[in-house]
This record gives C-alpha cells, sequence and structure tokens, in this order.
C-alpha cells in the first residue's frame, strides 16, 4: 500500500520550497498526500517568495515554481482536509511533514493549541521501538524551519515539548538575523514571525530541548545541505529551503526500509 503522508499547513505563508520540493518527492515516490488546513480552505504559499524582486532575490527558483504549480494545481492541494474536523486524527498517516516559511500567516498554525495537540497525540509514535498505534507500521515525522518550531510550541500536559528528546536542526540564528538586518529597511519585520526583538527560531527550539547542546544541531555552511535524522524517533529536520531536496530524499529512503 502506498505511504499516507499530510500536510499540515496554514492557510497561507508557508515557503512554496519547503512546501513544493519535498511534496515532489513524496509524490514521486508514490506517496498518498494529503493537505490539512485549520477549516479545509485551500492553503497558498507565501506569494513574496513566489512573485516580484522578492522572487528573483531571496525566493523560489524557476523549477521551484514551476513544481510549486503542478503542485497547486492537483486534487490534494484543492481539496484539503480541516486539521479542525472531530474525526480528523494525524494517526492516519504514515509521515506528518511540516513545511516552514516566516510569513506571519503561519502563525495560524504555530499558535493553535488544537494542532499542536495533534502533533502531541501523534509524534510518540515515531519512537523507534515502537511500530505505531498497532497497526505494524512505523510512522514518521519531518519538519523544516519555522516547522521545526511548531514542534517545539507542541507540549504535553507537563510541558514538555515533543522535542524534549530528540535531536533536530533548525533555521540557524544566523541566517535569520542576517537576512532580517539586510532587508528590514524595504520589508520591515517580514523575516520575523514574532516581530523585531522576539526570541529567534533557533532559540524557541533550544529551549525545548532536554540538552540543548548535546541534542541541537546546526551549520551555517549554504554550500552544502544539512538534514538531522533523530536517532530515538523517525524525525528529520532541516534548517532551510537549501535542506528541502535532501530531507524529503531521506524520508523516502527511510519510509521504503523494511525495518526502521
Amino acid at each position: 500500500m502506498p505511504k499516507q503522508v499530510v500536510f499540515l499547513m496554514a492557510d497561507y505563508g508557508h515557503d512554496p520550497t519547503e512546501t513544493a520540493v519535498p511534496y515532489t518527492s513524496f509524490a514521486a515516490a508514490g506517496c498518498t498526500i494529503t493537505f490539512a488546513t485549520q477549516h479545509g480552505a485551500t492553503p497558498a504559499c507565501d506569494t513574496r517568495m513566489l512573485t516580484g524582486w522578492t522572487q528573483t532575490l531571496l525566493g523560489a527558483d524557476k523549477k521551484t515554481i514551476a513544481l510549486y504549480t503542478t503542485m497547486t494545481s492537483g486534487a490534494a492541494w484543492q481539496q484539503p482536509r480541516a486539521w479542525t474536523d472531530p474525526n480528523f486524527t494525524l494517526e492516519d498517516f504514515d509521515l506528518v511533514f511540516l513545511p516552514g516559511g516566516h510569513d506571519k500567516g503561519i502563525r495560524q498554525l504555530l499558535d493553535c493549541p488544537h494542532a499542536q495537540a495533534l502533533l502531541v497525540a501523534y509524534f510518540p509514535l515515531t519512537k523507534r521501538s515502537e511500530s505505531g498505534s498497532g497497526s505494524g507500521r512505523p510512522r514518521f515525522c519531518a519538519a523544516i524551519c519555522h516547522g521545526v518550531q511548531m514542534l517545539a510550541h507542541s507540549r504535553s500536559a507537563d510541558g514538555a515539548s515533543v522535542l524534549r528528546d530528540a535531536e533536530t536542526t533548525t533555521l540557524p540564528d544566523f541566517f535569520e538575523t542576517s537576512v532580517h538586518g539586510a532587508t528590514r529597511l524595504f520589508l520591515g519585520d517580514y523575516y520575523k514571525t514574532y516581530g523585531a526583538g522576539t526570541h529567534s527560531v533557533a532559540a524557541v527550539v533550544k529551549a525545548s530541548l532536554a540538552q540543548e547542546r548535546k541534542q541541537f544541531k546546526s551549520s551555517i555552511d549554504v554550500t552544502r545541505p544539512f538534514v538531522v535524522e533523530d536517532k530515538t524517533y523517525r524525525y528529520f529536520s532541516g534548517r532551510w529551503p537549501g535542506d528541502a531536496t535532501l530531507l524529503a530524499q531521506k524520508v523516502v529512503q527511510a519510509m521504503a526500509m523494511k525495518s526502521n
């Protein structure tokens, strides 16, 4: 049977590269893909990364825009599920994928207790000693950039993030502060999802870990993709759009293995 993949998204604002590139890899691998937004509205990625001078200098390249166009013309994109539907559960899926994006629109997902609760229920199923809900199939989770921050926000009743015991990466402080500083005159706080003066994505993620120095992995090398595969959970993470291809490839390879 094909692997069931869900992209958990806000209505607007996710990065098109971090969405379309993994989607293309998962579709090519024969996965059945579902998109889920809060109330089932058709999502839209950050238009600043798709058009105008911001796209030319900072956004998706022409190849990725073509992939995005193909993705958004498909039935899965145009007929998303509602993650607030009482019958919706992440446990129906083999992989939960969390794309990033820095537009403030993604706070619809990042700040939603209901979406966080869905991840609190799902993420433990990815533990490598577990086969997943009695079904005999392993479960996976992958996140990139601000998608990792979503996991950091997802906390159980005792206040512990689902990432507490996991190794992870996310958007490096250097990436976030440098692009925010370089574009602030023209774009304001566009590159700070929660506004100037707020904690960086990396700071939020680090604070969610039990042992930051041991668990947090990072690289500021922009010439090589950097992806972290956790040893305890079937969890994969990336930093930014440049990691999207490798992240998807690693997840596809892991899901194809008979033993995980």
